[in-house]
């Protein structure tokens, strides 16, 4: 038997890849564009590493093409649902007594077929069918990915290592056992390795999952459901079941089985599942884990000793890369009154600049909105706007939905610090901006602090660094992930473990060791070696 322990060091993050023309990365992404662009692929349910087809069928498009049908895709019943828990039950039973190194293995394989296999694969799926440029494409669906299952393997080691101490005549350990049963993962539309993450965190560490995918990302997460199996992780540790997720949630809910589930998505659906553990807390074998990263209304709050063009920079990218389709996305800014014609000119010269279209036009800097629904929301806001006394259009505005789902960037100015765009998490490219006097940077604060209920990102610009710092203070739970004089968003596994509170979820921080430690029961085991024959205590024996 190999008893040897091994150490994972901490990785260095994937590199990013430039895609210049003729490069190497660049020929092989328009190779596969068009291969997936004139493919229609049939995408099945995969339980127990078996493929199933169910004839209950829905449509994977393009957002940026809506008539163009990239994926027919099967639906789970039912059967299919109760197939999938049977599958995961008996899958985490073999899988959690593997080696972690075993484990460990087949997550770094993973990561290496992401990056030298199939980049080109992944990255074309998550642009076709989620319409994120190459950037967008390349930092999310390859590199991040890639980084959370190296990283995690690292934090894995420290966290078994992770040992209580012993003393005279006894011998104390810590087990870190797998949760007891399934982990129900559910996954977003927008970061294809948030979908890859909300699974294989909890498998590194012994877990058994079904994965409900959303399902305009189903494209990219089904090649990712390949590539696990082709990694070699066993049947039935991930089970793929696309469907309807009031119908898979709620025979989810009602097994005794459920562990515990790792969700991102809207707070509407993560309440509704939290309510649905607590009515039936009596019926499960152990108090499910509930990890969650829900919302944001995500703020930049800008002092007056700032640099006007590097705040117009940050709020644009911040607010409208992926068409602001980010939890971590700026859709509110507090600016000075001694700052604001400067800050506007600027960001009005970058709107200008900025190319919106198809996401194979690599021009682009914007491209469609995820589909109707989301289409139809955002501009109810921008609607709202335009009939508004209390705001004004600074720029964008406009819509068109005819090909695809396309909303301009647009920068909405209100004199309501209170007005519907900058309390209301909207998910799209929209950034409502508040002008305050200069003299009011403390009511300010307060207003940033109180207006959102949620906790999820911030960031403050300013030179002046005695004032900043009492900015990050003041405003320590308005955030997760705070940043000082750069963009809300963008963070990086290793370095700034994500994730909010408040009405953002569960602050377990994705890209740390905080969130592996979710999945694991711990058990503590002391061995005596020679064990007590009399029960009397020394001072009882003095006479």
């Amino acid at each position: 038997m190999n008893n040897s322990i091994h150490n994972f060091p901490i990785p260095a993050n994937e590199p990013i890849k430039e895609y210049l023309k003729g490069s190497p990365e660049r020929l092989a992404l328009e190779r596969e564009l068009k291969r997936q662009s004139e493919t229609a692929v049939e995408i099945p349910l995969i339980i127990d590493g078996k493929e199933v087809f169910t004839n209950d069928t829905g449509k994977v498009v393009m957002p940026h093409d809506h008539k163009h049908t990239l994926a027919i895709y099967h639906k789970a019943g039912e059967k299919e649902i109760k197939m999938a828990i049977d599958s995961a039950v008996k899958a985490q039973k073999i899988w959690s007594d593997l080696n972690w190194t075993t484990r460990a293995s087949i997550m770094l394989k993973i990561a290496e077929l992401l990056t030298i296999k199939y980049r080109a694969v992944i990255n074309a799926a998550t642009m076709l069918g989620q319409s994120k440029n190459i950037y967008q494409s390349e930092i999310d669906a390859v590199c991040e990915a890639a980084d959370f299952l190296r990283f995690n393997v690292s934090f894995a080691t420290d966290i078994y290592k992770n040992q209580p101490i012993s003393s005279f005549n006894q011998l104390n350990r810590m087990e870190y056992r797998a949760l007891e049963g399934f982990v129900f993962a559910v996954s977003p539309f927008n970061f294809t390795s948030i979908a890859s993450n909300l699974n294989l965190s909890p498998v590194m560490m012994g877990n058994a999952t079904i994965w409900k995918p959303a399902t305009t990302s189903i494209l990219s997460n089904y090649y990712l459901m390949k590539i696990f199996m082709e990694a070699g992780v066993p049947a039935g540790v991930v089970n793929f079941l696309p469907g309807s997720g009031a119908l898979i949630g709620k025979h989810i809910m009602e097994s005794r089985d459920l562990a515990g589930i790792h969700f991102t998505g809207s707070n509407a659906t993560f309440n509704s599942l939290w309510n649905s553990v607590g009515d039936m807390l009596t019926k499960y074998k152990s108090y499910p884990r509930l990890v969650g990263e829900t919302g944001g209304k995500d703020f930049i709050f800008v002092h007056p000793s700032a640099n006007p063009k590097e705040v117009a920079v940050a709020a644009f990218s911040g607010a409208f890369e992926y068409q602001g389709q980010k939890c971590s996305a700026a859709s509110r800014i507090y600016i000075p009154e001694s700052l604001w014609p400067e800050i506007k000119s600027e960001i009005i010269k970058l709107s200008k600049e900025a190319k919106m279209g198809d996401v194979c036009d690599f021009k682009n800097f914007v491209n469609a909105v995820i589909d109707e629904s989301s289409f139809d929301n955002i501009i109810s806001y921008i609607e709202f706007a335009k009939e508004s006394d209390e705001a004004e259009i600074i720029f964008g505005g406009d819509y068109d939905k005819s090909v695809g789902y396309f909303v301009s960037p647009t920068l909405i100015k209100t004199v309501n610090p209170h007005f519907k765009s900058m309390e209301e998490e909207i998910f799209g490219p929209v950034l409502t901006a508040y002008v305050y006097e200069n003299s009011k940077v403390e009511e300010t604060l307060k207003l940033c602090d109180e207006t959102s209920p949620y906790g999820l990102t911030g960031a403050v610009f300013g030179s002046d660094r005695l004032a900043v710092a009492e900015i990050c203070n003041r405003l320590r739970y308005s955030a997760g992930n705070f940043y000082i004089n750069d963009k809300p968003t963008g963070a990086v596994v290793g370095k700034q473990p994500f994730g909010g509170s408040r009405g953002s979820g569960t602050n377990d921080k994705a890209g740390g060791s905080f969130n592996l430690i979710r999945w694991v029961s711990p058990r503590t085991i002391k061995e005596t070696f020679i064990s007590p024959t009399d029960i009397f205590y020394p001072y009882m024996k003095e006479d």
